[in-house]
């Protein structure tokens, strides 16, 4: 059993591989005249047929069925007995980058009991941000560690599960001192700090375990799965999103943070985390989609790069087993994407490609921003402003936002200045 587990896992890393590399002798799509005849679900259209003609009607009937259908049939459902009772304690604070930041490291616990699973805060502030001039603060998980996101010899290494990486020291699902700062070009403090924002970040494996064990460890362990015959029950995506509400929590009692202006950023799988964390909790005031495709902000439909059947055959503990019906059936979902995108209106979202992530499926990540424009509109909102994908490095929209960074797949300081420019627009609309 376990040498026919490893050989299925091999035949898929090695698919993967050769579709990020080249997209050529792949058995997925990457050809757009291949794209598959699609309608999408309506968005403005109520299960009971009625068509939605205002605000007031899509927040009273319309959203909570669009939540609903997505709860349901793709992330699952938080547990009712899940007690949302924070505890904390200030682990370590000090001074950094020449004393114009404030760094702080919290352990935060999910429930009273003693010795469960515990999530490590690591946050820089601006000094000069205080409780009359509170900063606005961008928040969102990271892959491998908060040592990895920063050179600070004062973060320290974490020690929960991580994934084997030879080349960064990480063996026998133990972290090391070997990989820090080796994600720092994905989170650039500094230009964080002198934009006058300041940024929190935990390591989403201190959540849950990114692994499928049949929800044992992480969050799942103080709230085990049950016995369910419609497979609903949270997958790892809606616990890292709960999670990042849970962080939200604690920011918000901070004076030195603005409450109201808490933005999500994910990039990748943390991508479609940071969606379903904005459209879940309307305390974040904008979220942010960096390059995440299949089940975040890229159509479903499109079947193109990565799809339903291999993103569940790949990562089954991402989301709920009922998704798992749609497999190569993307038809028969009553939702698709550009509906995650407008439950978080009148929010606004800022959702972002890569030209050689083809994986990701950059078109149909932008047709998502673009088919949620109805909803946008009952609010008077401008979204992207344009009816095809822009060129490279060209950035588009308002309250719906998108660009297309030249390169792969990852999270860079380009990414981040249109992030920071945008947010800065809209919190100057807000005062």
């Amino acid at each position: 059993m376990i040498d026919k587990k490893l050989t299925i896992w091999c035949i898929l890393v090695l698919m993967f591989v050769s579709s990020r590399v080249t997209g050529q002798n792949s058995p997925f799509n990457y050809d757009e005249s291949r794209v598959p005849s699609y309608s999408l679900p309506e968005l403005l259209i109520t299960n009971d047929g009625t068509t939605v003609a205002n605000r007031r009607e899509w927040e009273r009937k319309r959203r909570p069925e669009v939540l609903d259908l997505f709860t349901t049939h793709m992330f699952g459902r938080v547990p009712n007995h899940v007690d949302n009772e924070l505890r904390f304690e200030v682990v370590e604070h000090g001074l950094v980058l020449q004393d114009s930041a404030r760094r702080l490291q919290v352990r935060l616990f999910f429930n009273a009991i003693k010795d469960t699973p515990a999530v490590d805060l690591l946050i820089y502030l601006p000094v000069a941000a205080n409780s009359r001039d509170a900063c606005p603060m961008f928040l969102g998980l990271n892959f491998m560690g908060n040592h990895t996101i920063t050179n600070d010899p004062q973060v320290p290494v974490t020690k929960s599960w991580v994934r084997n990486r030879a080349e960064i020291g990480y063996e026998n699902n133990q972290a090391s001192a070997a990989a820090r700062g080796t994600s720092a070009h994905r989170w650039p403090i500094r230009l964080l700090i002198d934009s006058g924002f300041g940024v929190a970040t935990a390591y989403y494996g201190d959540i849950d375990p990114d692994f499928d064990d049949g929800f044992k460890n992480g969050v799942h362990s103080i709230y085990p799965k049950v016995a369910d015959p419609t497979g609903q029950q949270w997958g790892s995506i809606a616990t890292w999103s709960w999670g990042l509400s849970r962080i939200l929590d604690y920011l918000q009692t901070l004076k030195s943070v603005n409450p109201k202006q808490i933005g999500v950023i994910g990039h990748s799988r943390l991508g479609k985390t940071s969606l379903w964390a904005g459209a879940t909790d309307p305390r974040f005031a904008l979220v942010i989609s960096n390059e995440s495709g299949c089940g975040g902000a890229a159509l479903s439909r499109r079947q193109f790069g990565e799809t339903v059947q291999r993103i569940n055959t790949s990562f089954p503990h991402w989301f709920c087993d009922k998704f798992q019906d749609y497999n190569a059936n993307e038809n028969a979902l009553p939702i698709d994407q550009h509906m995650l995108i407008a439950l978080i209106a009148p929010r606004p979202v800022y959702i972002a490609s890569a030209s050689e992530d083809l994986w990701a499926d950059p078109v149909g990540e932008f047709l998502s921003g673009r088919m949620a424009q109805p909803v946008y509109d009952l609010y008077g909102l401008a979204g992207l402003g344009v009816k095809m994908k822009p060129e490279p490095n060209q950035p588009v929209g308002n309250h719906v936002a998108y660009h297309l960074r030249e390169g792969k797949h990852n999270l860079l300081e380009y990414d981040w200045r249109q992030y920071i420019e945008f947010a800065i627009r809209h919190y100057a609309r807000n005062k």
